[in-house]
């Protein structure tokens, strides 16, 4: 189980849900995440569309949500593709603040950030979000 640990959060990363896969909730994801041969929802938290904030993997559980980065990261999934509701903002809000005084040296960044990647996701500009919320 001690490879399955986080070793320190260096980065929390926010994604979302592609709405091809008519993922509602975190066990939707759970069950997507399954039958591509993983151990389970590769998030560590759902946001759905009316702002209810699900638990995936355990806080200590190694992520499957962003490639070469998972060990140290958390990962937070906004059901949807590029329309967020003003709940799911609130939400996400009120969770980086938490993780952010948990985990203070965590750089918060979009899964399209990552330089290994070509997703789009969270289909916003996290930085100018984290800006115009008052949390960067």
């Amino acid at each position: 189980m001690k490879d399955n640990l986080i070793s320190q959060v260096m980065y929390i990363v926010i994604h979302c849900s592609d709405d091809k896969f008519k993922l509602h909730n975190a066990f939707d994801i759970h069950k997507l995440h399954l039958s591509l041969g993983w151990d389970g929802i590769g998030y560590h938290k759902v946001i759905k569309r009316n702002g209810v904030i699900e638990q995936g993997r355990p806080e200590f559980w190694i992520g499957a949500h962003v490639y070469g980065h998972n060990k140290n990261s958390l990962g937070i999934c906004l059901i949807g593709k590029d329309k967020f509701t003003k709940n799911q903002f609130l939400s996400l809000k009120k969770l980086i603040i938490k993780w952010k005084k948990k985990y203070p040296k965590a750089e918060i960044l979009g899964h399209s950030n990552f330089n290994n990647t070509k997703k789009t996701c969270p289909n916003f500009d996290v930085k100018s979000w984290l800006k115009k919320t008052g949390i960067a």
